[in-house]
């Protein structure tokens, strides 16, 4: 990567940041406790923060700006609640400050020095850590009802005419796949850039399959709590029946002061109104988008649709292979359309169109199988356990993937939140099974020899 590709995603990242920070006002900047969310303004610190370590402290030996701040601004040194304490952290001012200082001192730095391998991957680790809080600052907004991101656009495109072809599955034939990013490989810090979950690349046999060229769209998620399904317990297995009967506060959902328990019985941003379906899009009621993804649910809810339905949740190696098809000894593919970066044609990223575009639109970005929206819109559920790949070894930053093995389920395929310069078809999230305040949604497969 040339500087000034990476000093244009310094800009953009900056930039992006700060309008999601001053686009609220002082008093939206106090958000309400939510155990998905952090304060905007801790956020901001912690991005920053990120920099100095990973950059300033270990390349060049420099001291923090504020030592007395390090301990605060590490998500590993101070717990959740106390984030919110406001006696701890600067305002909105001495916050922007700080960031404008590093993001000021990064610039400097990339146009003064030269730039090796090792500090071009720290570089970039740092930018694509900033881009990972710019998706959860997006969420945030969601889960207190604030106005959309600006730059957003929640106007509901028309649905394409019908496609048959996109109303039946794929067929993915058996064979030997490629999976993940090379564990060692002289372009880590550019073109095989990666996380260490990722890695190390294996090849893997997989029986054929089939899978659904379309995302699971808000209709057929209606019809699914129409004929009861939430109310069934056989569609759901211990764990979805355990958290089917977990009452929740949905009082930030309703916009109420007052704590509102309920069990779940729909969708969390879902409400029945005058005899409609309506969702909440961070700050307005509208009526459901029939032909848009079904957003917001959580794994158990993925799972029993599809107990529901007659059909199944990919494996996280089937997913890959369906939405990039790599095999060993040909050339390999970054996205579902091959290696240019994911452009408005290709994907919902962004925060622009906010999963509010059919499940049928973006052709653009099919995969080799003719599977759609593999990338961006929503983050895809898998039945698969988090787990490390065998060879798995730790990244720079220790705590990128290692605290959510062995309880986190794998989505795939980054959401209309996700940056575009961060994602890529390797690319593995993991959430816990009950998250619904993220954006996740899905995809369904065939049951063996149906």
């Amino acid at each position: 990567m040339q500087k000034a590709e990476l000093l244009a995603e310094l800009a953009l990242t900056r930039q992006r940041t700060r309008e999601l920070i001053t686009s609220l006002d002082n008093q939206q900047l106090d958000v309400p406790y939510h155990p998905g969310v952090n304060p905007p303004l801790w956020e901001m610190g912690h991005a920053a923060f990120f920099y100095e370590v990973f950059v300033f402290n270990l390349l060049d030996g420099d001291v923090s700006f504020d030592p007395a701040m390090d301990d605060l601004w590490d998500s590993f040194h101070i717990d959740h609640k106390d984030r919110w304490r406001r006696d701890l952290f600067p305002g909105l001012e001495s916050t922007l400050a700080y960031f404008d200082h590093v993001y000021d001192k990064m610039a400097e730095r990339i146009e003064r020095k030269p730039l090796s391998d090792r500090e071009l991957y720290l570089c970039r680790y740092a930018l694509f850590h900033q881009n990972m809080h710019i998706e959860s600052l997006v969420w945030c907004r969601q889960t207190v009802g604030y106005a959309p991101p600006p730059g957003a656009n929640l106007s509901r495109p028309a649905a394409n005419s019908s496609n048959e072809l996109l109303k039946q599955d794929a067929v993915v034939p058996a064979g030997r796949w490629l999976i993940g990013m090379p564990g060692d490989s002289s372009q880590y810090a550019t073109g095989d850039f990666a996380f260490d979950s990722e890695k190390p690349r294996y090849e893997v046999s997989v029986d054929e399959f089939a899978i659904s060229r379309c995302l699971v769209s808000n209709q057929e998620f209606v019809a699914f709590v129409e004929d009861h399904g939430y109310q069934k317990p056989e569609l759901w297995s211990f764990g979805g029946q355990k958290w089917l009967r977990t009452e929740t506060d949905i009082a930030l959902v309703h916009g109420d002061a007052e704590p509102i328990l309920v069990v779940p019985r729909h969708p969390l941003y879902w409400r029945r109104q005058d005899g409609q379906w309506q969702e909440r899009l961070f700050d307005q009621w509208q009526l459901l988008n029939p032909d848009a993804p079904v957003t917001h649910v959580s794994y158990w809810e993925a799972e029993a649709y599809c107990r529901w339905a007659g059909r199944r949740l990919p494996t996280e190696q089937e997913w890959e292979v369906a939405a990039l098809g790599n095999r060993p000894g040909e050339p390999f593919q970054r996205y579902p359309w091959g290696n240019e970066q994911p452009g408005p044609v290709h994907a919902d990223m962004n925060a622009s169109g906010m999963a509010q575009n059919p499940v049928a639109d973006y052709p653009a970005g099919d995969s080799p199988f003719g599977c759609r929206q593999m990338i961006g819109t929503v983050w895809e559920w898998t039945s698969s356990q988090f787990f490390p790949y065998d060879g798995f070894r730790i990244d720079m930053y220790p705590f990128m993937s290692t605290l959510q093995f062995g309880d986190h389920k794998v989505s795939r395929g980054g959401s209309c939140a996700t940056s575009s310069s961060l994602i890529r078809g390797t690319y593995r999230q993991a959430y816990l099974p009950q998250r619904n305040d993220v954006y996740t949604g899905f995809r369904t497969c065939a049951l063996p020899g149906g």
